[in-house]
């Protein structure tokens, strides 16, 4: 016996339930969809395609792909702060440890999403979400006793030089748990077996990301302290 239906109730329908789309929410799903194809393959009738809508519904919130990127840096910056706020983190003690700790932190950040470094790298935050951060940091080193201007290009090196670094690193290692072929290193140092200086510095290049970063971080530090004579 068919079902009677309460025509009071409203109809239901196999239909997709529609979402109210907003820059945060597009700059969202773009991330996640970032993970399966990377920046390449991250269209915007990709992402369309996720929502469930059509393409040029997404051109009323970001007139081109470098908007959307503008859009998606700045959430992978709120979700950094977010999780920084949570922890109680807050500029303190020696302002050495302070840039290590704040670029270990951008670089965790980028790594969680595939080609994370190149999305975040020239783009442009919307709004003044960082104001904060960026304040309260610039005030720790001025108070440390770097001058306005020192402070700008300290934090400036440390922040470019976690980029630069995430952004090779990924170009190995897409996400922590996958490697590009072609980086073998073994194969590499078998290659220039004649150069054997270039054969042993591979595990170096392509190996070690966890240590290599530290230790590129911890020469910039010692840079700026060496150049600006704040101990």
């Amino acid at each position: 016996m068919a079902e009677q239906r309460n025509p009071k109730e409203p109809k239901r329908t196999n239909e997709p339930k529609k979402v109210k789309l907003d820059k945060a929410y597009v700059a969202d799903t773009a991330l996640d969809l970032l993970n399966d194809v990377g920046l390449e393959g991250l269209t915007l009738r990709a992402i369309a395609k996720e929502l469930n809508v059509q393409a040029p519904a997404l051109y009323w919130h970001f007139k081109n792909k470098q908007a959307l990127l503008d859009e998606m840096a700045t959430v992978m910056f709120r979700r950094m702060t977010k999780a920084g706020r949570e922890v109680g983190y807050e500029p303190s003690g020696a302002w050495q440890e302070w840039l290590v700790h704040g670029n270990r932190q951008l670089r965790g950040t980028l790594l969680r999403y595939r080609d994370g470094a190149k999305v975040f790298s020239g783009s442009r935050f919307t709004g003044t979400d960082h104001g904060p951060e960026m304040e309260a940091n610039l005030r720790f080193l001025i108070d440390a006793g770097f001058t306005p201007d020192q402070a700008a290009w300290a934090s400036a090196t440390a922040y470019l030089y976690t980029l630069g670094f995430v952004t090779e690193e990924q170009g190995v290692q897409p996400l922590p748990d996958e490697r590009h072929p072609g980086y073998d290193v073994q194969e590499r140092a078998e290659m220039l077996a004649d150069y054997p200086l270039a054969a042993a510095a591979g595990g170096q290049l392509f190996a070690a990301y966890d240590e290599r970063f530290e230790e590129g971080l911890r020469l910039i530090v010692a840079g700026i302290e060496a150049r600006y004579g704040v101990r």
